[in-house]
């Protein structure tokens, strides 16, 4: 029997959440600095969430004049078949004592007791932060791209989108810092070979998602 093209795209995209589950499990499972837990993992891969968390990163590209490249972040991401949000939950209000100076201070009790940058758009993450914590964010973003190699999985890597799923209340209120791996399964990586202002020739994916998105309410009110 013939297999319609809506079956592949079907299976592409059950495929998609299944990889992504996989990449949470390695990430999960690698190493952490005295094998204490201190990253989550939290998967998007509904079409309309992934569009919203893409709004806010683009909406975030005017707050900061370094952060321009939101915006092609939030193109490329459009593109994905699922985003793992992955945190570092104790760099923020838990150093590691162990006064080992990288935060660019003497002892550790001087991080728990320095003044927090302002709550202000222009900001991105809440520093100071334990970067000794931090750095095992590090570990489990290894995991999720070790094995993303092995299955064959396209990926990108985008600070901006953990910045904004944080500012969207997404993860945990611990959350110090957190990072976004977007994750593809198509012909041609969308996370490769991106052309500088690719925001702005690429409307194609947005306009796609939008339509999805709108439809059942159109058709919920015109029916």
């Amino acid at each position: 029997m013939e297999r319609p093209l809506k079956q592949f795209e079907k299976d592409r995209k059950e495929a998609a959440k299944i990889a992504a589950r996989l990449l949470l499990a390695s990430a999960t499972t690698t190493p952490r600095v005295g094998g204490v837990g201190e990253c989550t993992v939290h998967i998007i891969d509904d079409e309309c969430e992934i569009e919203d968390l893409c709004q806010a990163v683009e909406d975030m590209a005017g707050d900061n004049e370094g952060w321009g490249f939101f915006k092609r972040d939030a193109m490329m991401m459009r593109d994905a078949d699922a985003l793992l949000l992955i945190t570092s939950l104790r760099s923020k209000n838990d150093p590691s004592d162990i006064n080992c100076n990288m935060c660019g201070h003497l002892v550790c009790d001087n991080l728990r007791e320095a003044e927090r940058l302002p709550s202000d758009n222009r900001i991105a993450f809440p520093g100071p932060l334990c970067i000794f914590r931090a750095n095992n964010i590090a570990y489990a973003l290894d995991g999720v791209i070790t094995l993303a190699r092995n299955l064959g999985i396209d990926y990108g890597v985008f600070w901006s989108a953990g910045a904004a799923a944080m500012r969207m209340r997404l993860l945990p209120r611990e959350t110090g810092l957190a990072l976004a791996v977007a994750i593809s399964i198509t012909e041609k990586s969308p996370f490769r070979d991106i052309p500088k202002k690719y925001d702005e020739i690429n409307e194609r994916t947005m306009t796609d998602r939008i339509i999805k998105r709108l439809w059942p309410q159109f058709r919920s009110i015109y029916s």
